[in-house]
């Protein structure tokens, strides 16, 4: 029992350790270098500053563009990725004929397409959401695909010998051997939203925590530039555990639920 509640607890424990002597290594080695403000401040400097940014009420627009951006970016993938991956994982000679387009689509740099979306959308939210939405398709289509495809033949024929109609073989059997890849997909694509997101915003955004990166680098604001990141990290954090909770809410059947479940009892 002691040792079940040590598990459950580690994690709690860990964590903040872990960082703590992140923080201390950080802090003795601007000591001990004489590093300058300007290219490591201290982290006590960062954690002041990090204060005003986030007491400054811009920062709760801009954070509020960039967690839009990146939400809808990531919809418009997740809509798109589960219906072509469905698509695909079905027609097999269709996936095996679109397969150099999309594996083409993916190596591009999608870096370089910035400009263009500039140019053909402007410096609005437009153009970041779309980017956001290429990043993510991506691996929610491709697990999509692997799932349909991982329902077996002879599943399907003891759904037959069952007398099961197509909705009932559907929701009993191949959307439950779907959802657990959907969301494995799902979870790769929200972080991969919010830096498709955070590039558009670098590269052409006149708003959004992307652009304030932007905006103390010009300065050689360091430490704020810093507190930026740091907000850029709890915003995505704060996404991936969305998504992680509502793969517990709507698979919790699952093994990569329940055994994480059985590892914390």
């Amino acid at each position: 029992m002691s040792g079940n509640r040590s598990r459950k607890l580690l994690p709690w424990l860990s964590t903040p350790l872990i960082l703590l002597v992140f923080f201390a290594a950080w802090d003795l080695l601007v000591r001990v270098f004489g590093i300058s403000d300007l290219v490591l401040p201290p982290p006590m400097q960062v954690f002041d500053t990090l204060k005003d940014v986030v007491t400054d009420g811009s920062t709760w627009d801009h954070a509020q563009v960039t967690a839009t951006e990146t939400i809808a970016g990531f919809l418009i993938a997740l809509v798109a990725g589960v219906a072509i991956g469905v698509v695909l994982g079905k027609v097999p000679w269709l996936e095996l004929s679109l397969r150099p387009v999309i594996v083409a689509s993916q190596v591009v740099p999608k870096v370089a397409l910035i400009p263009l979306f500039v140019i053909w959308f402007g410096f609005g939210m437009t153009s970041k959401v779309i980017m956001a939405a290429m990043l993510a398709f991506f691996p929610i289509m491709l697990n999509v695909q692997l799932g349909v495809r991982s329902v077996e033949s002879g599943q399907r024929e003891v759904m037959r010998s069952l007398n099961a109609s197509r909705w009932q073989t559907f929701r009993h059997l191949e959307l439950k051997s779907t959802m657990p890849y959907v969301f494995a997909g799902m979870e790769v694509g929200i972080v991969f939203a919010i830096i498709g997101t955070i590039v558009g915003e670098y590269l052409g955004g006149s708003e959004g925590l992307g652009y304030l990166v932007v905006r103390t680098l010009n300065d050689l604001n360091a430490p704020a530039l810093f507190a930026t990141i740091i907000l850029l990290s709890v915003l995505g954090l704060l996404l991936y555990f969305v998504v992680n909770g509502l793969k517990r809410f709507f698979i919790p059947w699952h093994e990569s639920v329940y055994g994480q479940h059985d590892l914390n009892r």
